[in-house]
């Protein structure tokens, strides 16, 4: 099963990534990627979304009018289409299987870095712009963004790059403080112990 699930996510990753090459080049492609990491994110943080998708009982054509309700203003018509594309085939349970078959193709096409990024709640498309942004004058290369959600980060970003993890997190600010307080505490009775052993003269 596994493999034939692997084989059906690549031929339609594969189809989308030439209806994106076709529409708008390698920008189009970029965007489309990061339009199904964003709906694969929303199912994985909605149980009743992913459950829709995935039931076999709900009658398609209300399913194909529910997804233009919810997705019309969301994500480009391109995407828009493929959902639609996805539910008439009974396929929609193998989105995240597709979208990361196309996220493969997109790393090996351009030979991007692909970054994680974490925050406590989604991520506007402008912020994501700018994060993106930053990462390329950092690092001089295209990175490809991976949206994910931490409600117990609080705030801030964190951001994994290859093995490498950048943690900018109010929760890790907190630790880094309490680390430090702590640090100064034992220097403090470290002080006063040393002060207490020479009869106050230091």
């Amino acid at each position: 099963m596994p493999k034939q699930t692997d084989a059906l996510a690549n031929v339609y990753a594969k189809s989308l990534f030439e209806l994106a090459q076709q529409e708008g080049g390698e920008r189009t492609i970029t965007a489309v990627l990061g339009e199904l990491e964003q709906i694969c994110e929303l199912m994985r943080s909605d149980k009743s979304l992913r459950e829709f998708f995935a039931s076999p009982i709900i009658d398609m054509a209300r399913r194909s009018a529910s997804i233009q309700h919810m997705f019309s203003e969301r994500v480009s018509d391109l995407v828009l289409r493929f959902l639609l594309v996805l539910n008439n085939k009974r396929r929609l349970n193998h989105l995240e299987a597709i979208a990361a078959a196309y996220d493969r193709m997109v790393h090996e096409t351009f030979g991007r870095i692909e970054v994680d990024v974490y925050t406590a709640a989604p991520l506007a498309n402008k912020d994501l712009e700018t994060i993106e942004e930053r990462i390329k004058q950092a690092l001089g290369r295209e990175p490809v963004l991976h949206p994910y959600t931490e409600p117990s980060m609080l705030g801030g970003l964190k951001l994994r790059i290859g093995d490498q993890l950048i943690d900018g997190s109010v929760v890790s600010k907190l630790r880094r403080m309490k680390r430090e307080l702590m640090s100064s505490e034992v220097r403090v009775r470290e002080r006063y112990s040393r002060f207490i052993d020479d009869g106050g003269r230091s």
